[in-house]
């Protein structure tokens, strides 16, 4: 892959899921990210025991690792040389720490005035919630996106880490943005974002609803606008379906399941009555789709032009005809912890993928090579 960043300096010093998925999507494109950990590592190391868990290993691939002491005199000039050096700067501490461990934005873009500078929060850096933690779930609830997941027949949390993720490619989207005006300018920026601002800015579409429409959406809301539908098969696996407007998707969906009078009937025949009767429609549904397994009923869409997919579980997509075509699974082998396999950049530069792929470092992996390079005032260009 087209290295878009090669030659740009990250210090990362993120754990757990929001500063490292930051980081790891400026790797994916070519930058060089040192993870600064303390000796103890970042916590999600350990969260299956030992120190390399897949929780760690799913946000820290394409980065070197450089453990330092905070308390240790000559670990902090090392941890200031990297700073000098830098492009950019990456924390998710709650808001005053990094003043306290000496990494706050003031001090930092002092060291280095060309300095990008990102501190992703919880709820800000001020305000009534500023320092109260928070988590994947409690970002989604507050932002009003926990409440479009929740069955409310049966409320309980679904799903991944959304807001973690979501609020790291934000972070990386800022850190771009700063690194553009940069190249004019020749002066850093610091780059704030908080779980909170991201989850609400994705949720965009609820708020335009309830703030232009006076319409508070709600978990069904949007399946019964856009038509989707999870159904089960024969076999007792699932299928969905998303039939968005055009009509043509209804008659080719009348034809596969051969019931042309589907769309004559006064429940059904417009979009309108689709939407108004979405329960009626999905039970209906329901006994013709469990008339055949899955495959059957794919062949038969496909034929018809259908929108629909199987639900794949995480060992059967990557492994479907069209993940394989795009070559999605790509994988490295780490000398010390063996095969790394993982789901390569969804970016593709010049029709060139990124396959290439460094898997996530043990703790202090590069700590040697990183401060000889600092010794020999060069940092090398490569994650090699």
């Amino acid at each position: 892959m087209s290295k878009v960043l090669a030659g740009f300096k990250v210090v990362e010093q993120g754990t757990f899921i929001t500063g490292p998925a930051a980081g790891m999507l400026l790797a994916d494109l070519g930058a060089d990210v040192i993870k600064v950990e303390a000796p103890s590592g970042d916590p999600f190391r350990a969260f299956k025991g030992g120190l390399y868990s897949p929780h760690f290993q799913t946000y820290n691939r394409n980065k070197r690792s450089i453990t330092l002491d905070g308390k240790n005199p000559e670990d902090r000039k090392v941890f200031d040389t990297l700073i000098a050096e830098a492009d950019v700067y990456i924390q998710n501490f709650r808001p005053g720490v990094a003043e306290k461990l000496g990494a706050g934005a003031a001090r930092l873009r002092a060291l280095n005035p060309r300095l990008v500078y990102c501190a992703i929060s919880g709820f800000g850096p001020t305000g009534p919630l500023a320092e109260s933690p928070a988590y994947d779930t409690v970002a989604q609830a507050a932002s009003g996106f926990l409440h479009l997941l929740v069955n409310p027949e049966n409320p309980r949390v679904v799903g991944p880490a959304i807001a973690d993720s979501l609020t790291g490619s934000y972070a990386a989207y800022g850190i771009l943005g700063a690194l553009l005006e940069r190249s004019r300018t020749g002066v850093g920026r610091t780059v704030e974002v908080s779980m909170l601002e991201a989850m609400t800015h994705f949720n965009l579409d609820s708020f335009t609803h309830y703030l232009q429409a006076d319409e508070v959406m709600g978990p069904y809301s949007r399946p019964r606008v856009s038509q989707s539908y999870v159904l089960q098969c024969a076999d007792g696996k699932w299928i969905a379906l998303h039939m968005s407007s055009p009509e043509k998707f209804w008659q080719g969906l009348a034809t596969a399941i051969e019931n042309p009078l589907l769309l004559q009937e006064e429940r059904f025949c417009t979009r309108d009555l689709r939407i108004q009767n979405h329960e009626l429609l999905i039970a209906a549904l329901g006994e013709h789709f469990k008339r055949l397994p899955r495959a059957q009923w794919c062949e038969r869409l496909q034929r018809e032009d259908v929108p629909h997919s199987p639900v794949y579980d995480a060992s059967e997509a990557l492994v479907s005809p069209q993940a394989e075509h795009l070559q999605l699974l790509t994988q490295t082998t780490h000398p010390e912890m063996g095969r790394f396999r993982t789901v390569r950049s969804p970016v593709t530069f010049d029709g060139e993928r990124a396959l290439d792929v460094l898997a996530p470092p043990t703790l202090g992996e590069h700590s040697q090579q990183i401060r000889a390079a600092l010794a020999a005032k060069h940092w090398p260009t490569s994650n090699a």
